[in-house]
């Protein structure tokens, strides 16, 4: 089995953030899907389970915070263009969710755009050339400048 991730959110209603995440381009992986939580597929090896609150619960007794008033991630997915990074956000606000919550980037040789899920997620979208990077510097010291 290949190494895989498995991103956890807390949603308040299943079909509709099916939906939105269909929407944004990830397919639904009905094997993993039932009435209390969804596997939305971003990849072979990236999965997003979207699990109803009260599912949630059965995993931890830690409260669910409000992602539309907290912040405690922010999932980045990567993309093959810049225009791939605005269709995405694009899809997102078509679908209910809200552009840039976070500030666009533009360095040049990095471009990214964020979107909010209509639960509050935040999701960052970025397209990266490396052979666009100064020589000698590293794309963080690129990032900071």
């Amino acid at each position: 089995m290949p190494r895989m991730i498995f991103v956890n959110l807390p949603v308040t209603d299943l079909p509709r953030s099916m939906a939105f995440y269909e929407a944004v381009g990830f397919t639904n992986n009905p094997q993993f899907t039932n009435e209390q939580a969804a596997a939305m597929m971003w990849s072979d090896e990236i999965v997003v389970m979207l699990l109803r609150h009260d599912f949630w619960k059965t995993f931890t007794s830690k409260t669910i915070p409000d992602a539309h008033e907290t912040a405690q991630v922010l999932l980045c997915l990567s993309q093959d263009s810049q225009g791939d990074v605005d269709a995405i956000v694009d899809k997102a606000v078509a679908a209910g969710g809200k552009a840039d919550t976070t500030p666009k980037q533009d360095m040049g040789f990095m471009y990214g755009r964020s979107f909010e899920d209509p639960d509050g997620h935040i999701w960052e979208n970025v397209w990266m050339n490396m052979g666009a990077v100064p020589e000698g510097e590293t794309v963080a010291e690129q990032a900071l400048a």
